[in-house]
């Protein structure tokens, strides 16, 4: 037991730069005591226990804001950056080595008993605020980005974000690509990183790629309706090229400058 309390002691080290010491981390991390308090209870509803063990589960509660069930099956190295509104259902079950942020909740989607919350693989991130709802099999390596909601299965070592989830990123990937972004990027802070991809930005960016390939056919039909004498009126249509969505590097922004909007685009009346 003492070993496994280490080890969620050390794991908050390798995934918070802002731990300072092993006192500081036991007085001052409700993550570290909330998990801590679950392994005391889950061991007491384990031994049908179950009365006392959701009564220290509520003070757990009331004192850190995280509510685990006494019930719920927990692997080694589990860490919950700060903490609060994080909800763990009855019937969840976590692999070693995840991470979860504040705000994340592990629910179930229907009231009968049984298996009724997710199962999470080992080395699974869930941003703030996610959701990841009903007896679902999340795959080893799953990163989830903040707010998503996650309601099927998800393969290993994919990249879920959006309402609801969407993959955007992972098997396709060679291994050792994935293993150099990985060095690249550290610790996947918040289950999102500046490499991952926005789906709607691609969505957007693909919706003008193919307005400009049909100007481009429009204007070689115009060109020879003239050479056959049709009359066909010049329009100035709108530059499109200002409208695609790039990924944003993390970069510093300079107040002093200031950001106008585009002029509207002019037409000539034929």
């Amino acid at each position: 037991m003492f070993s496994r309390i280490r080890e969620d002691v050390q794991c908050v080290f390798e995934r918070d730069p802002a731990a300072r010491n092993t006192f500081d981390v036991l007085t001052t991390y409700p993550g570290i005591h909330a998990v801590l308090m679950h392994r005391l209870t889950h061991q007491m509803w384990s031994m049908g226990l179950k009365w006392l063990a959701r009564v220290f589960s509520n003070l757990a509660r009331w004192y850190t804001g995280i509510e685990i069930h006494p019930g719920a099956v927990i692997g080694r190295r589990f860490f919950i950056d700060h903490g609060m509104g994080v909800v763990i259902g009855e019937t969840t079950e976590i692999g070693d080595d995840c991470t979860l942020y504040h705000g994340v909740t592990l629910g179930g989607t229907r009231w009968d008993k049984g298996k009724r919350h997710p199962t999470l693989g080992n080395n699974v991130v869930i941003g703030a605020g996610a959701k990841v709802l009903g007896p679902i099999m999340i795959g080893d390596g799953v990163r989830i980005g903040s707010n998503a909601v996650v309601l099927k299965n998800v393969s290993a070592d994919m990249t879920v974000v959006g309402v609801p989830g969407r993959l955007v990123g992972g098997k396709h990937l060679p291994d050792d690509k994935r293993q150099a972004i990985a060095k690249k990027m550290g610790f996947d802070a918040y289950g999102a990183t500046q490499d991952m991809p926005d789906p709607v930005a691609t969505a957007v960016n693909g919706i003008l790629d193919h307005i400009h390939a049909m100007d481009e056919r429009l204007e070689d039909m115009c060109k020879g309706l003239k050479d056959l004498g049709a009359e066909v009126g010049d329009i100035n249509l709108p530059d499109l090229d200002s409208c695609a969505l790039k990924h944003v590097e993390n970069k510093e922004i300079d107040p002093a400058v200031e950001v106008h909007d585009s002029p509207e685009p002019t037409q000539k009346q034929t």
